[in-house]
């Protein structure tokens, strides 16, 4: 009776640690000593956005052109005075333009992505969104890009000018967008004139 239960206790061991027994080979490429960072799809990490962007441009133009044509003719016949004639014709022509053009922008946000696959490469494409709902106000922040593993934080962070090809995106819907919107009326006019 003991030795039946010796040899139950014995194969449930060996079989839980056969269940729990890791494979090395999935852990080849991670160190006992540096951090985990985002390698393979499913990884998540931090994505810093942090952009500032200006711009500006002057242009002036200025043309003149000034033509003026002048005829004159008198005659006198025995002292006596004939018709005389004058003509006189002048052209002007002028342009002035001038024109210029702002822009600033500003973005600064935190959020999770997570790699949606791996290039050949081995370079990450990552794909993250977060959708923030404050009184009935929607706003949607979303990224994708390519991200190099070099260019990764140790806390597995990366900054969105480190991103290439990234498109960032932000869009909001509520009472606060919808009060920015013209309304039917001049939308119409807009489009009728």
């Amino acid at each position: 009776m003991k030795y039946s239960i010796y040899c139950v206790v014995a194969i449930v061991i060996g079989v839980e640690s056969f269940l729990q027994a890791q494979d090395f080979r999935e852990n080849i490429n991670r160190s006992l000593f540096s951090d985990q960072k985002a390698t393979k799809v499913g990884d998540a990490l931090t994505i810093y956005i942090v952009e500032t962007s200006s711009a500006s441009n002057d242009a002036k133009t200025s043309s003149s052109r000034e033509s003026a044509i002048g005829g004159s003719a008198s005659a006198s016949y025995s002292g006596s005075d004939l018709p005389s004639a004058s003509l006189n014709l002048g052209t002007t022509n002028s342009f002035k333009g001038e024109g210029s053009t702002a822009t600033q922008g500003s973005i600064r946000a935190k959020l999770s992505a997570r790699v949606d696959s791996v290039l050949p490469n081995g370079n990450l494409y990552i794909r993250g969104s977060r959708i923030i709902l404050i009184n009935n106000e929607e706003q949607v922040i979303t990224i994708t890009g390519i991200v190099r593993p070099s260019d990764i934080q140790p806390d597995n962070s990366v900054y969105s000018y480190n991103i290439s090809d990234a498109v960032i995106s932000f869009q909001g819907s509520g009472i606060v967008t919808r009060s920015q919107e013209p309304g039917w009326l001049t939308k119409l006019f807009h489009w009728l004139f």
